[in-house]
Formats: structure tokens, sequence, C-alpha cells
């Protein structure tokens, strides 16, 4: 019997360290030289996408999977935002149960603390569903297209959740 029990607790351990090493999550960074001089840079967790999360996220918080950080070398003017260079937290805000907007959070937050509000930067964004699922978080800067036509459109898949948000 103790042998059944040390064989099923080693091949516990054997089949969890595989299970671990199937399922790997990324450190990310990506830096991008933006349209209008200066780069922008994100860093990032590939964190799995929680929509039951997302669901219980109430209307006009401002949420964050993980911190994902833009760094911005420069100023740069969003349509009739202006970022100021430096660091931010990449997150959304809740607006309806289908409808969401990009935002940034300057500097950090601590872990348990509730972001101010009133700091947020929204940036002008489109929400859709319809970009599939991404099974992880994914962050990217690419040119823009459709209203965001000749922009750098800062991008979050978290899901089914996709946003778009121009910054330039």
């Amino acid at each position: 019997m103790k042998r059944l029990i040390a064989l099923a607790a080693v091949g516990s351990l054997a089949l969890g360290g595989v299970l671990l090493l199937a399922h790997p999550h990324f450190n990310k960074t990506i830096t991008v030289a933006l349209p209008g001089g200066g780069e922008a840079t994100i860093i990032y967790n590939t964190t799995p996408a929680n929509e039951l999360r997302a669901a219980k996220v109430a209307v006009g918080e401002f949420v964050t999977p993980r911190q994902p950080r833009l760094k911005l070398s420069t100023e740069i003017k969003a349509g009739t935002v202006t970022i100021p260079a430096g660091e931010y937290i990449i997150g959304v805000i809740k607006n309806g149960e289908k409808d969401w907007t990009m935002a940034l959070y300057p500097g950090q937050i601590a872990r348990g603390e509730k972001p101010d509000v009133s700091k947020v930067i929204k940036l002008d964004s489109v929400y859709s569903e319809s970009e599939g699922k991404a099974p992880h978080m994914l962050i990217d800067i690419s040119p823009g297209s459709g209203k965001f036509e000749g922009k750098a459109v800062l991008t979050l898949h978290f899901g089914s959740l996709f946003l778009a948000g121009a910054i330039s």
C-alpha cells in the first residue's frame, strides 16, 4: 500500500511538471518607433484570459490584468488627448455590458489598491467581440484602419474582448 501511495505521489508530481511545461506564460516586451517620433514600449505577461472576472467588473471601474505597462519616450497627441512622456498601466474601463474603453493609468498601482479613476487617460477606442478569442492576453501597437487609419493603435485582446485605442 505504501508503495502504491509513493508511486501515485511521484506520478502526480511528474504529471504536474509536464502540465506546467505545456502551458507557459511569457514576459513580453515590444518596442515601436511611433510615426510622429519617439518610441513606445509595451511590457506585459501573457496571462490567461479570465472572462468570468471581466463579466463581474462594475460599470465605471478601471481594471488591468497583471498591470501591463506602456512607456512613452515623448509626449504624444491622440486626437484631443495629450499623453505626456512616461510610464502607464494599460487597462480598460467598463462602460456597459458590451462596451469598454481602452485607458492608461499614470505610474503604478499597489497590489490591492483601487486606482484613482480621475487620473485615468481614456483613449479614443473601438470595442469588438468579432475578432475571435485570445486564450491569453495579447497586447500590441499596430497601424490603424477604419476610423484609426494613419494612426498608431494600441490593441488589447483578452478572451473575446478586443479593444483598439488610438495613441497617435
